[in-house]
């Protein structure tokens, strides 16, 4: 009997963590169980091929709300190729999804629903090596949905499709040793993997204690750990073979404080100067004796990516989460800088509209986080939110990934609006090619009202309507800073919360001034760190024509011997730029130090 154990993924950089595992927990009953990993970019045709080429018995799917929609596509054209095989499914949006999908797609036969290794060997043990047996014994295996009579023989001597009413046989119990679980990638041990390209996935938990209203993880909260021993000895193995980045996908990471320190600590101690290990905190609930630990971490060790999803503390309590946003602002700050930090918001959440939501926004700009993620709240099935939003007038996608379009707070317009802001928020500020030029602005002024400014300027010029490039982005700021004196004069009041935010980010005057008086932004100054940033990214063969470029070539070759740069002049001319300011742009307050500024821009 043939496996095969598929999963499409987001990207090839992905892997997927859940069909390694219930390979490899039941690998010693069945010989043959393979991995298949596609991504949705591919063309259907070409997976389809892919999967017939593999004349596998039973192919089962691990699903997402990311790949269910391509999944569903895929699944009936499975049967036309490969009529006898079993299709199944597993996964937080099958599983969770289980009656709507066996009742919309004939030709899938079952459904596995919450962990899935226990699940999974017993449908090997049950089927005693012959593949269509197992549809007789489906209810003898908890953890699975099924449809009644799918087993039953048609007169033309073929395996019934469809049919029957859907059965639940009922939930197993959680696997209460995870050490019992093998190490996920045994690719690595075999030295085939591609540690500079994938994202390698890992758990040392599951379970969640929490109660986020929006969150799947609530709907369990039993946590189990891996022993600290086990844990360690398989974090080692991604250190010995130079894995680039490695990804807790455990819940809420820093829940056992003696779990998880002793896996920073062990990290630390034994760090290859390469691996980078991505984990989702908390940060409110981090101890002073971690907050203390972490000040040794070394840059290019850790990210961390925490939640903080709303400022508004009405809002965090009707999602069950904690409103002390003060407290968990100051745990963010005693995070050191060394390591990366990502926080993220959501939009649509309850009694949030455009003015609270500024507010959190510049709550979170003002904690200077590395990357902003600006998400749109989706209503999951299974969820308290679900229920909540069906209440209380939330419209969303009726399938994944089951976005809101508008709460009784925000306006399908106004959920568009933040979808634009979502674009510029990683362009300006995520992907750090803007860094210099704003840091300035958003220490002198709120980045949320500027950034509202710039999407209706954006709009007005049809920026999103069209393929952007980098270059594309530093033209519209140039065009939106230096050429428009009173940024502000454009915008609704709905996005005005200038007046009522007290977060920490800037304030000041909504006008930019020419010279650099006053107490508005500084045209000069901003057209001085836009070059710069521009220039800095990379040597330039053509300058585009906002960007004046004031070069002197005697002054570059001083600046190159003073760096000892010229006993190759060919390439020290090669691999520099030089470059005059009027402000010293490396500055970190640029605005207090005016004057002539000459800058040697080397490149890597």
């Amino acid at each position: 009997m043939k496996i095969l154990l598929v999963s499409v993924n987001a990207s090839y950089m992905h892997t997927n963590l859940a069909i390694r595992d219930l390979k490899n927990y039941a690998e010693n009953l069945c010989p043959e169980i393979e991995l298949a990993e596609f991504t949705i970019n591919q063309p259907v045709g070409e997976v389809l091929r892919g999967i017939a080429a593999s004349g596998a018995d039973w192919i089962l799917f691990s699903t997402y709300i990311w790949n269910a929609e391509y999944v569903c596509k895929l699944l009936p054209e499975i049967k036309k190729i490969l009529p006898e095989c079993l299709l199944g499914a597993g996964g937080p949006e099958f599983g969770y999804g289980a009656k709507k999908y066996l009742t919309n797609i004939p030709s899938l036969d079952l459904v596995m629903f919450g962990e899935g290794e226990e699940t999974f060997r017993e449908m090997i043990e049950k089927s005693c090596g012959e593949p269509r047996s197992l549809l007789e014994k489906l209810a003898e295996i908890k953890g699975i949905f099924y449809r009644s009579g799918a087993g039953e023989i048609s007169r033309e001597n073929e395996v019934k499709v469809g049919g029957g009413e859907i059965v639940f046989t009922g939930n197993r119990d959680l696997i209460h040793n995870l050490d019992d679980i093998p190490f996920p990638y045994p690719e690595i041990l075999e030295g085939i993997a591609d540690p500079d390209h994938k994202i390698y996935y890992y758990e040392s938990s599951r379970g969640c204690p929490f109660s986020c209203s929006y969150c799947l993880s609530s709907v369990d909260k039993r946590v189990r750990f891996k022993s600290l021993e086990r844990a360690c000895s398989e974090l080692q193995i991604f250190l010995d073979h130079n894995i680039k980045l490695v990804k807790f996908v455990d819940r809420t990471y820093n829940l056992d404080e003696n779990h998880y320190i002793g896996i920073w600590d062990y990290i630390m101690k034994h760090h290859n100067g390469k691996t980078m290990f991505h984990f989702e905190i908390e940060a409110e609930y981090l101890s002073q004796k971690a907050l203390d630990f972490l000040q040794q971490i070394p840059e290019g060790m850790m990210q961390f990516e925490m939640g903080v999803q709303s400022a508004n503390k009405k809002t965090l309590a009707a999602i069950n989460r904690s409103t002390n946003v003060e407290a968990l602002a100051e745990k963010i700050r005693q995070i050191p800088r060394t390591i990366h930090q990502h926080l993220d918001l959501i939009a649509g959440l309850p009694y949030e509209d455009l003015e609270s939501f500024g507010k959190s926004y510049d709550f979170v700009m003002a904690l200077k986080p590395d990357a902003l993620q600006l998400g749109f709240l989706k209503i999951l099935g299974g969820t308290q939110m679900e229920a909540y939003a069906k209440e209380n007038g939330w419209k969303w996608m009726e399938s994944p990934a089951y976005e809101t379009f508008s709460t009784p707070y925000l306006s399908f317009e106004d959920i568009a609006f933040l979808k634009d802001m979502e674009i510029v928020t990683d362009a300006y500020w995520n992907k750090e090619s803007f860094a210099f030029t704003m840091n300035y602005i958003f220490r002198m002024t709120s980045p949320w009202m500027f950034l509202c400014a710039l999407v209706e300027y954006g709009r007005s010029v049809g920026a999103f309507s069209q393929a952007r490039r980098e270059a594309y982005w530093f033209e519209l700021l140039h065009a939106f800073i230096i050429e428009k004196n009173n940024f502000y004069g454009q915008l609704s009041n709905k996005h005005d919360n200038s007046n009522s935010f007290d977060g920490g980010s800037g304030g000041g005057n909504n006008s930019v001034n020419d010279d650099g008086s006053g107490d508005g932004l500084d045209k000069t100054l901003i057209y001085d760190l836009l070059r710069y940033d521009f220039v800095r990214a990379g040597k330039k063969g053509n300058f585009p024509a906002w960007y004046k470029h004031n070069y002197d070539k005697d002054k570059h070759r001083k600046l190159l011997d003073e760096n000892g740069l010229l006993e190759n002049s060919r390439i020290g001319f090669a691999i520099t730029e030089y470059e005059e300011f009027e402000y010293n742009v490396l500055a970190e307050q640029p605005e207090k130090e005016k004057g002539h500024t000459e800058v040697l821009i080397r490149y890597k």
